[in-house]
């Protein structure tokens, strides 16, 4: 963890782009219960394909006009073309964004190519290409491995890869096991990874929703985690305040051996990621 010690500790979020009215009312009262917290960025969804392109593009400048902390628009390059991304880059350069999380993206259903970029390295490079050092650049890791990796040395290449092209730091699949990211940070050192590597962190309010995105995206759910969450059937109570335990631990365990912050994934709520922060003894103003 020694590479990761020497980096500062930064706190940010994650939204995604409302659907509705009602949904755009919701996320706008939980940006403003979070924006209390001073995160240094939040960071907003994008849909496969671009599915979400517009929803992206208006959520990022209002959180940024409205609140003055810096806005993060993800940015898939999958089904996408050469042009496409440089008018979304374009776009964000015109109103003042300057922070990217540059992700390869999931094909859309019904698309058969992959269009003019195959891998998120292929968008850092392009990003890179077209703007220079105007955006700090994001990219995803996954101390568990990707799902659709062929193994853990070729997922570190990769990940490497992207890093090479000009990535500034990486923000993590989200995670309850910390021993798989220490190990990932040990991986990333032996083959001379120097940048900060953010943990993603999930906070646990509906199992069979969570239990989805983990089969889907490759993240662990210990043993001992998934029968006392089973064993709490439909009681979102308990599992709400079971959940704000755990991943507490697990954060307090990051901070504690020097993870360079923490990254919330908030599903657009804020009740969680506060109680969490509260027991990590984090500033709250």
């Amino acid at each position: 963890m020694q590479s990761q010690q020497k980096f500062p500790q930064v706190f940010s979020f994650e939204f995604f782009p409302p659907k509705t009215d009602q949904a755009a009312a919701t996320l706008r009262q939980t940006i403003n219960e979070l924006a209390g917290l001073n995160p240094r960025f939040c960071s907003v969804t994008f849909g496969a394909g671009g599915s979400t392109r517009e929803k992206t593009f208006e959520t990022v400048v209002e959180i940024q006009k409205t609140t003055g902390i810096e806005a993060a628009p993800h940015l898939s390059c999958i089904a996408s073309t050469r042009d496409s991304i440089r008018e979304v880059l374009h776009g964000y350069r015109s109103h003042g964004i300057r922070h990217i999380v540059a992700l390869r993206g999931d094909m859309p259903s019904g698309v058969l190519s992959a269009g003019e970029f195959r891998y998120a390295n292929e968008l850092v490079a392009f990003i890179r290409a077209e703007t220079g050092d105007h955006f700090s650049v994001e990219v995803a890791a996954y101390p568990e491995v990707h799902p659709q990796a062929a193994s853990a040395e070729a997922d570190l290449r990769n990940f490497k890869r992207k890093v090479e092209a000009g990535a500034n730091s990486a923000i993590t699949q989200y995670f309850y096991n910390p021993e798989a990211y220490f190990r990932f940070i040990d991986d990333c050192e032996r083959v001379g990874i120097d940048i900060p590597i953010v943990p993603g962190i999930m906070p646990i309010t509906n199992y069979s929703q969570l239990a989805r995105f983990s089969e889907m995206c490759g993240a662990d759910i210990p043993r001992w985690v998934r029968k006392r969450l089973e064993a709490f059937g439909d009681d979102r109570t308990a599992i709400r305040a079971f959940g704000v335990e755990v991943v507490s631990d697990v954060c307090r365990r990051l901070l504690e051996q020097g993870a360079p912050g923490l990254h919330f994934y908030t599903l657009n709520q804020s009740q969680s990621t506060r109680e969490i922060w509260k027991n990590l003894g984090l500033p709250d103003s």
